[in-house]
């Protein structure tokens, strides 16, 4: 039976499934069928191995028993093709489950051997881990060419550029040059190599490279650049040039010169730049050279005092005038109403025709809210009744106004902001001017929607608690559970906490949910009695924000007293970013919690830039290590040792450890064997809804997860 091969994507992972039973193929392919995943299928070892030539393929599941060749065989001719000879292999079967078979199954190249029936659970994460692996590879390998290609390409620039190009070294001797180099100084590169730069520089005279301005410029990290220097030929000739040196990376000890033959150019080029930045019709700026001279401004305003403000305009019945007297009358009226607009600003403002009836002046003004009286003045130059061809011409002008850089990091953000602003003014009735309010920006927007969301959210119920078990190392029993708030959106689905947390967080919201998330764990809390011992710890994660409310205590006080909780029984998880905003309210509000007899943890320890001294200084009860930190053990070096050291830094100051996100058997082992007390962890469990917490009455046994 020969299954048909479906249509490869650009970005999928494409996995081969080889198995001489079709009813295997079809439940294999069922089983790994994802959106990102193309699977394809082969009935024998020679169907696969033509599919390999044909496709290139992530990874192949390979059945040992075959007909006519069987898996090893084709893993063998696999390795000795170089097109296959890193395909990783997972070995699928039945029958061959002997050590020598395992054995064998490695020799020819495989990174797994697995047994029928596998459990899908533990096939499908290794087939995903493999598949990034093989993506990751693919694109370092892609990577690779694009560099080579790169670096062809910058070889095949420097060849072909028009400009001179030399590199000189920091005691003025010619390093490099380019062939316009060599055909602008009518001399080899080899003549070039090693010669003073200043044996062809004529103009400006410079007796000594030491003390030369263009040697100054290099030692303060700043481009040199002269636009009428001279140049002497090997034969003795003079070429006029365009000069700029400027400093390369300091380890090179070098500086780039780009030489331009002005010779002939110059004038056509200057002819050409007012062409390229100039309106043909009304000879104002155009929008490039506006953008141009704009733009090196606010660069320059980034260094020295200024408040720049961007005015637009948009003429109010301007197309009547075109439709009714034509387009040579439209273009005397946007004449004349550029010399109104020359006529209401200073002669330093930068004023430009961006194109059709629009208008932009970019001021330096005093105060920001000056701008208000210009555009009023504007609005009232512009409406000025005139006659055109015998006929009474009224215009009018909507100006939208923006501040740099409150409504705009840069000049398209501040065009944007004025061009929302612009037509608020003409739905408002025209002929008037609006400044940009920033809640009209898309992020102010999403923050509503967001706290719009939230709001609903909680009042039909949409969030939810989740809780992860903390269970001893040594005997298994439980230690406590962390409450995890998780969102379930009636539209999209479950919301990953990576998304909407840093959301909740930036927009000041997290807050409003902190009461329902403490009401909810301690009521969660108190049903627990009857399961699991008073010495039950639940633990409540903190944002920056919480840990810093005036209330608090106050408000954690009140959920004990509510659901009849002991103070030991919860325990606030901190984050050391938020302890480290502000180290004098931090030790108050430690101490607050400290009086209230709430437990303290220290969360995502080794997250960040970690610092032992808060674990000497404050006031803590648990030290909790970072996933990430985790995920790196035991296999680094580095950070085992950090590990360790902090273990066993606790141990001596009396707090307790707990490592999150412990996964493998190899992480577990590592703790235990350095006195780690605690685990939380997928090893143990993932976050469990609180009716699947019961499992955890009785202690949670590591045998069962052992290797």
């Amino acid at each position: 039976m020969e299954c048909a091969q479906p249509p490869l994507g650009e970005d999928s992972s494409v996995l081969l499934i080889v198995d001489d039973y079709p009813e295997n193929l079809l439940s294999m392919r069922a089983l790994l069928q994802r959106q990102d995943w193309q699977v394809m299928t082969a009935s024998s070892g020679v169907e696969a191995l033509n599919l390999l030539l044909e496709h290139d393929i992530d990874l192949v599941l390979l059945d040992v028993q075959m007909p006519d060749m069987d898996g090893f065989e084709v893993a063998r001719l696999m390795r000795g093709s170089q097109r296959t000879r890193l395909t990783p292999i997972i070995f699928l079967t039945a029958n061959e489950q002997s050590q020598d078979a395992v054995i064998k199954g490695y020799a020819s190249g495989a990174v797994d051997y697995l047994f029928k029936p596998f459990d899908p659970q533990i096939l499908k994460p290794k087939v995903q881990a493999l598949l990034e692996h093989q993506r990751n590879r693919r694109a370092l390998q892609r990577l690779s060419q694009d560099l080579e290609a790169a670096r062809a390409f910058n070889a095949s620039v420097l060849d072909n550029a028009a400009e001179g190009i030399l590199v000189v070294d920091e005691n003025g001797c010619i390093r490099f040059a380019n062939p316009s180099t060599c055909r602008l100084l009518n001399a080899t590169a080899e003549h070039l190599q090693d010669m003073p730069f200043l044996d062809f520089l004529q103009k400006p005279h410079i007796p000594e490279w030491i003390d030369s301005d263009i040697h100054n410029a290099y030692r303060r990290g700043e481009t040199w650049r002269l636009h009428d220097a001279v140049l002497r030929t090997a034969p003795g000739q003079q070429v006029s040039v365009a000069l700029s040196c400027a400093p390369l990376p300091s380890e090179q000890k070098a500086m780039v010169v780009t030489l331009q033959d002005m010779s002939v150019v110059r004038h056509l080029h200057q002819q050409l730049e007012y062409q390229a930045v100039t309106d043909p019709l009304t000879g104002l700026l155009n929008r490039r050279g506006f953008y141009q001279t704009a733009e090196n401004l606010l660069m320059r305003s980034e260094r020295l005092e200024s408040n720049w403000v961007l005015l637009y305009l948009d003429l109010d019945g301007f197309k009547r005038v075109n439709d009714s007297l034509g387009h040579d009358a439209g273009d005397r009226v946007l004449r004349w109403v550029s010399e109104q607009l020359k006529a209401c600003l200073r002669p330093f403002d930068i004023l430009a025709r961006l194109g059709g009836d629009e208008f932009t002046a970019l001021l330096d003004l005093e105060f920001p809210e000056q701008a208000a009286k210009i555009a009023e003045k504007l609005i009232e130059r512009v409406a000025i009744c005139q006659q055109i061809e015998g006929m009474d011409v009224a215009l009018g002008a909507s100006i939208g106004i923006a501040t740099y850089p409150d409504c705009g990091a840069n000049l398209d953000g501040l065009l944007r902001a004025s061009d929302i602003a612009m037509y608020e003014a003409k739905r408002a009735g025209r002929q008037q001017y609006r400044f940009y309010d920033h809640e009209m920006n898309g992020r102010a927007r999403s923050r509503l929607m967001l706290e719009e969301s939230v709001r609903s959210a909680i009042e039909n119920r949409d969030f939810n608690m989740v809780y992860q078990p903390q269970v001893s190392i040594v005997d298994g029993r439980i230690r406590g559970f962390e409450a995890l708030l998780r969102w379930q959106h009636p539209s999209v689905g479950d919301v990953p906490p990576g998304l909407f947390l840093p959301l909740l967080e930036e927009a000041r919201l997290i807050s409003r949910l902190g009461s329902w998330i403490y009401h909810r764990s301690a009521a969660q809390r108190k049903v627990w009695e009857r399961l699991f011992a008073d010495d039950l710890v639940l633990g409540v994660s903190l944002s920056s924000t919480q840990f810093g409310m005036p209330n608090l205590v106050t408000e954690l006080r009140q959920v004990l007293e509510r659901h009849a909780l002991k103070p030991r029984q919860l325990e606030v998880e901190v984050t050391e970013d938020a302890l480290m905003r502000n180290p004098e309210e931090t030790r108050k509000q430690l101490r607050l919690l400290r009086h209230l007899g709430v437990r303290v943890a220290l969360d995502d320890f080794g997250s960040g830039p970690c610092s032992l001294t808060h674990l000497r200084d404050l006031e803590l009860d648990t030290l909790k290590l970072d996933r990430h930190l985790i995920a790196r053990l035991p296999g680094s070096p580095r950070d085992a040792a950090l590990a360790a050291s902090v273990i066993d830094l606790c141990t001596q100051l009396g707090l307790r450890v707990i490592a999150e996100g412990v996964e493998t058997h190899e992480q577990y082992r590592w703790l235990q064997a350095h006195g780690c007390e605690y685990v939380q962890g997928f090893l143990v469990a993932r976050p469990l809804m609180a009716e699947d917490t019961n499992a955890f009455a009785t202690p949670f046994d590591w045998s069962a997860v052992q290797a």
